[in-house]
């Protein structure tokens, strides 16, 4: 998978606390991305099995809301950021990432 900047975002995002579960606002607000790039960049993620996606099981009438949409990393998606975010790191002269975020064992970025 190639790892763009808002890929990046999305993954640091999710390794900080790799099993919360997490709904597309929540990732904007963490993250700074549009929705525009978010959906997209947590699509391709989950075709690439590193994301799982489940709806919220409430009812909307009585939580006055829609269903959410949770996203998680899978085991596998959690091991694949981890790597996918530590070859970045280590490509980059001087190791500091343009993509802030957390480091890949899921600590804070700098």
């Amino acid at each position: 998978m190639r790892i763009t900047i808002p890929v990046a975002k999305v993954l640091s995002a999710l390794l900080a606390e790799p099993d919360a579960q997490r709904y597309g606002l929540d990732l904007m607000r963490m993250t700074g991305l549009p929705s525009g790039t978010l959906y997209p960049v947590l699509h391709r993620l989950s075709g690439a099995g590193w994301l799982a996606a489940d709806w919220e099981a409430i009812d909307p009438v009585a939580a006055g809301r829609p269903a959410r949409r949770y996203y998680r990393l899978t085991a596998v998606g959690v091991t694949q950021a981890r790597q996918a975010l530590a070859d970045l790191r280590a490509a980059i002269p001087g190791g500091r990432p343009a993509w802030g975020g957390t480091e890949p064992t899921g600590a804070p970025a700098w």
